[in-house]
Formats: C-alpha cells, structure tokens, sequence
C-alpha cells in the first residue's frame, strides 16, 4: 500500500510500505476513505518534536472496515467507521468515567495517512454510520476523529453552558471546531480570538459574535472591556503556548473555566496566580471516543458542518504539499484523499 512517512523534519514522502494485518483479536483493519493533516503533526514536520528515523504519521481517519479480529462483535466488513486517535477498550473504569484518552490499555493510533490503517481495540474505538454517508458528508464525519471532538472536549471541560460567554483562543481548526461546540452547547456569546482573515470569516460563520485580533495582555484587556471588566464564563484554549495559556486564564471571570486541549510546549502556570484567580482548568487530550455517537447523529442531521475546517483536498500522493500548505499557513487543514477514484464513484 502507499503510506506517508516522515523522513526527518520537512521530509514527508509517500511510500511503499506493508499493508497492516491483525495482530490481536481485538484489532480491525480499515479501507482508509479519507484521512488528513493534524496541527499537532506540524510539531515533527517543523522539527519541535524529535524525529530519529523514518516514522510513519497520521491519526485521523474514517474508513470502511474490511477485516476483524476474532474478538470484534461491534462493528463488522463493510461497515463506514469513525474512531478515535486513542485506542480503548470504552470498557475500564476509566473510559466509563468518560476519559477514554486515558484507557487502562490505551493505545495511539499512529500511520492512517495510508490506504489502510490497523485499529487496535476497534469494538471500543470504532463506531459506524447509520449508513454510507453521502459525499459531502466525510469531511465532517473526519473531523471527529480528532479535531471537532477536540474543541468538543475544550467547550465541555471549560463548562460552557446556555446563555454563558466563552472566548476560543486559537483559529486553527480546533478552535474553529470549539466555535462550533460552543453555540452548540447554548453559548450567548463567543468571542474568537483570531487575526487570520479567512479563519475570521468561518468563525463568525459558525457561530462567533465577536472578533478580537489582539493577543497578550492586549487580548485580555480587549476581552474584559467587551465583558463589562468580568471576564468570560469559559475559555478554550487551543493552541498550547505560554502566551496562549497565559492569555486563556487571565481572560476568565473568578469562578469561570478554561478547557485546555492545545498540546503544550514549555507552559508553565503560576500557582499562586491561579490560586488567586479562582479560575477552574481542565484539559489534556479529548476523549473524542465519549462523543462520537452523538457528534454523528449532529453531523448526519445537519446541526454541524465541521468539515468546512479542510479548505485544501488532496491525493495522498500530493501529501507533503498538503504538509508545506498547512505549516506555511496557506492552508488551515489538509484533507487527504487515498483514492481519488473513488470520489468519482461515490459521486456517480
């Protein structure tokens, strides 16, 4: 099969490689339908993270499954599926306390830029469609594997609730994704914090009130003056920086909320000052397991159209483009296509 590789920082192929075979009787084996480029991917392409040999990358994915393990009662061959970037058993304590991310017997998945992917765990993992969705549904249902589940999780842990304010920090497209989790959760207002042009328009498409483009402390006096000197009852931060941090807490009324889901790199917080400030925090990697029955049904009804975050569709053989468009910020998310044929098929 063809899969994406990363060589080195700035060296992504595509590749030759071993089609994946069950190695447990838990796993599943999916027909890749369309995949994509993560922000958090970035940090090996850009060299943040290191990278000592040829790895494989990807794990965001929806599919048709073509094989199962002799374990696997919950999905079955032939069935379009969505799962989690965290394998679970959706069985421990854990995942029934709605953490799934941190599953006793967690797995990431890793190597879905490919034409078929392993999913360990799939009866916990894995959940399918009603039925094959139509076309223009698969981006959407994609974004629930990670990103739309992801700014899900922010707007939860950050407790937005009806008639509330909440402030995204971040317009890539977690944070887009959390604009949406927002409105749909019943915020009143949603401040998006964003000075990209085209993520503006899509934030206030999608549910965002107001539009603020400064940052630091800027940004916080900007947020308090729209707040009549309060704050916001929630804040989602989805970036993962200092700054970004820094500016979440501080835009928070005493008692609100902040949802972390950005991937930090060198955050620090200061105990006291968030001893002080009264101010809840939550976060880590979203357990987008917990949502996706009801993600789905929003998706297929058309409460949600998250897929609108991809706005470059390529082959899979056109990845690293999709790679450079993203890290060049000329693309918000790359969405990846394995068979391009088959969008001519599934459209005739």
């Amino acid at each position: 099969m063809r899969a994406t590789i990363l060589h080195a920082p700035g060296d992504i192929r595509v590749e030759s490689a071993p089609e994946p075979k069950i190695t447990a009787p838990t796993d599943a084996i999916i027909r890749t339908v369309a995949t994509c480029v993560c922000g958090s991917d970035l940090w090996s392409y850009r060299g943040v993270l290191p990278v000592a040999e040829p790895q494989p990358i990807g794990h965001e994915y929806v599919g048709v499954v073509e094989e199962v393990g002799s374990d696997v009662s919950t999905v079955r061959p032939g069935q379009f599926v969505i799962g989690s970037f965290v394998a679970s058993d959706n069985a421990c304590p854990i995942c029934q306390a709605g953490y799934q991310t941190s599953c006793r017997h967690a797995q990431w998945v890793n190597g879905a830029q490919a034409e078929y992917v392993r999913i360990p765990l799939a009866d916990g993992t894995l959940v399918a469609t009603p039925e094959e969705p139509d076309e223009d549904l698969v981006p959407s249902l994609l974004t629930l594997s990670d990103v739309m589940g992801t700014g899900w999780y922010a707007a939860k842990a950050a407790e937005v609730g009806p008639g509330s304010t909440a402030v995204v920090v971040g317009d890539g497209a977690v944070g887009l994704s959390g604009v949406i989790a927002a409105k749909e959760l019943g915020a009143e207002r949603i401040i998006a914090m964003s000075r990209h042009e085209s993520q503006q328009k899509l934030a206030l498409e999608f549910g965002a009130t107001d539009i603020v483009t400064e940052r630091g402390e800027e940004g916080v006096a900007r947020v308090k003056e729209l707040t009549d000197g309060v704050g916001a009852d929630s804040v989602l931060e989805c970036v993962g920086t200092q700054e970004s941090m820094q500016q979440g807490l501080r835009s928070a009324r005493p008692g609100g909320n902040v949802g972390f889901v950005g991937f930090p790199h060198g955050t620090r917080i200061d105990g006291q000052e968030l001893f002080f400030s009264h101010v809840g925090l939550r976060g880590g990697p979203a357990p987008v397991r917990a949502y996706l029955p009801d993600l789905i049904d929003r998706v297929f009804h058309g409460r949600i159209n998250p897929g609108r975050v991809f706005d470059l569709t390529l082959s899979l053989d056109e990845a690293a483009e999709g790679y450079k468009a993203m890290d060049e910020r000329r693309a918000i998310k790359t969405l990846l296509r394995p068979r391009p044929e088959e969008l001519t098929d599934r459209q005739t």
